[in-house]
């Protein structure tokens, strides 16, 4: 029976996103990423979206309460789902338990030093925002975009001290939820190195199974 309650974790660089959309593609599933969710509530004014926006203001962490708040009423109203970017933490993935069941967790693992030359090789278009990565998708003029021409230029958090910063925040936090779905024995992982359709041929077969 396929399943269609799913958690992507991995640290930042490890493809979730990429996958998550190319899920949502075949099987139908609701892609559910924390901040997209965010960004719409406080477009949209809602209640959430404004209490969200006052901490946001301020400069400081949306608390989990609201972050839980809104995924409850996504994840209510969809018929299966894709998270990627929740839970964070344990005691995100214990609120979680509480709304619903999870069929299946899975981990793309990456190493530190593969996030951080991956990350690195990001670039992006001061024009037009366009996003190339040197290792996998470089511009056809070094510098210089494809579509509109703009000068290429890399991202204060894509610097490799940032990078190394932000590793370090995810397997504090993050890595954590890894022995917690393996205790439940709903985790599943993946060799974040390999090639993207290989990744995404495993993870297709998990879901399938």
């Amino acid at each position: 029976m396929a399943k269609r309650r799913i958690v992507l974790l991995g640290p930042p660089g490890a493809g979730k996103g990429t996958q998550a959309k190319r899920l949502v593609e075949t099987t139908g599933l609701t892609h559910l990423s924390t901040g997209d969710i965010l960004r719409d509530e406080v477009a949209h004014g809602t209640d959430l979206g404004n209490q969200a926006k006052a901490y946001m203001d301020r400069g400081d962490l949306v608390p989990d309460q609201l972050i839980i708040d809104m995924i409850r009423g996504r994840i209510e109203t969809a018929d299966g789902f894709i998270l990627d970017g929740f839970p964070r933490t344990v005691a995100q993935a214990e609120a979680l338990e509480k709304i619903t069941p999870l069929d299946v967790v899975i981990n793309i693992d990456l190493s530190r030093d593969e996030v951080i030359r991956r990350l690195s090789a990001r670039r992006v278009c001061r024009s037009c925002g366009r996003i190339y990565n040197l290792l996998s998708n470089p511009p056809q003029v070094a510098g210089k975009c494809d579509v509109c021409g703009g000068e290429l230029y890399q991202r204060d958090d894509d610097r490799p001290e940032v990078i190394k910063n932000r590793y370090d925040v995810y397997m504090a936090s993050t890595a954590p939820l890894i022995k917690f779905y393996q205790d439940r024995g709903i985790l599943v992982s993946t060799d974040g190195r390999r090639p993207t359709d290989e990744v995404f041929a495993q993870i297709t077969a998990v879901i399938s199974a």
